[in-house]
């Protein structure tokens, strides 16, 4: 190996940026396994005692247990295809994008509920109350196992290199999954209460507009969950606390220095590549500016460009 070789192999860094998340792999395979079992006993339940509200429930269910799935693919994608050349900066994102695709499902299961129980508030139907509570109830035992099973990891916040500032650095894949799983948790309640309500004071109305509120909460969790994947997928992240940090250091540099160019985008849940051209007025050498960023450690992928103009 020739010296100039040597000193391209020390340059040369893996591009794998998120160590991925096999814990929430794990769990998140379990809860849909237990998401399925249970979306079958509902719609076996709505068939044997003629109740459209299990049924409806159960196929709701299939669409929460679709959406998992999917959080499941995701991270078996980013791990099977992590060392391809082919992703640029790695891929996480591709785990981004199961949680945007499952929050699309989210606002389709919200529309489900509305559809249903507008109809049903326009044409009531008989209920099977006993044994409709009696699967709801179950229901509900299986999503908390299930939001148990997904609770680690799930939006906590973390100190960055002794600067004070927190970054949310959530898995958005185990978000969505987890949301799904509140959603039919809160479906579930929803359901028990407006049951007892028609079983013991004969309001039938209760179980459609507990769809309602139940289709209002689901819609404002898939909002927040599509707002914050689409961020990170079109790299629309210029806000976020590092790029400020990055301007602190250009901004303390021996020499004047006026930043050209900034770019700066997510490659894992809280690691970042940085593009950064300058214009100084002395010599600068680039690897003293990388040094001096490379003191955030979210700063993984630093690229520096330095153009020297006397003018300036």
């Amino acid at each position: 190996m020739t010296p100039d070789s040597t000193a391209l192999e020390a340059r040369r860094h893996s591009h794998v940026f998120d160590e991925g998340n096999p814990l929430a792999e794990r769990n998140t395979r379990w809860v849909v396994w237990l998401t399925a079992t249970m979306m079958v006993a509902e719609i076996t339940g709505g068939w044997v005692f003629n109740s459209m509200a299990l049924l409806a429930d159960g196929w709701h269910m299939s669409s929460h247990a679709f959406a998992l799935g999917l959080s499941v693919l995701a991270y078996w994608a980013a791990r099977r295809f992590a060392q391809d050349p082919r992703f640029a900066f790695g891929t996480w994102k591709i785990e981004i994008l199961g949680g945007y695709t499952s929050a699309l499902f989210l606002v389709v299961v919200a529309g489900f509920m509305v559809y249903h129980s507008v109809e049903r508030l326009l044409a009531p139907m008989p209920i099977h109350y006993d044994q409709a509570i009696g699967i709801a109830v179950l229901g509900l035992v299986v999503n908390l196992v299930c939001a148990w099973l997904l609770r680690d990891g799930h939006g906590h916040h973390h100190h960055h290199d002794g600067h004070g500032h927190h970054d949310q650095h959530h898995d958005l894949n185990l978000r969505a999954a987890y949301l799904h799983v509140l959603a039919d948790a809160a479906t579930s309640l929803f359901a028990i209460v407006a049951l007892f309500g028609g079983k013991l004071w004969g309001a039938a109305w209760l179980d459609p507009v507990m769809g309602l509120v139940g289709a209002a909460l689901v819609s404002i969790w898939a909002y927040g969950l599509l707002r914050d994947t689409s961020r990170v997928l079109i790299d629309a992240e210029m806000d976020r606390p590092v790029v400020a940090e990055v301007r602190e250091v250009v901004a303390k540099l021996p020499v004047k220095a006026a930043i050209a160019d900034l770019h700066v985008w997510r490659v894992g849940r809280d690691k970042y590549a940085c593009i950064l051209s300058l214009v100084v007025t002395e010599a600068l050498e680039p690897d003293s500016v990388r040094q001096a960023l490379s003191i955030h450690e979210e700063l993984v992928h630093i690229t520096v460009e330095v153009n020297r103009h006397p003018l300036y």
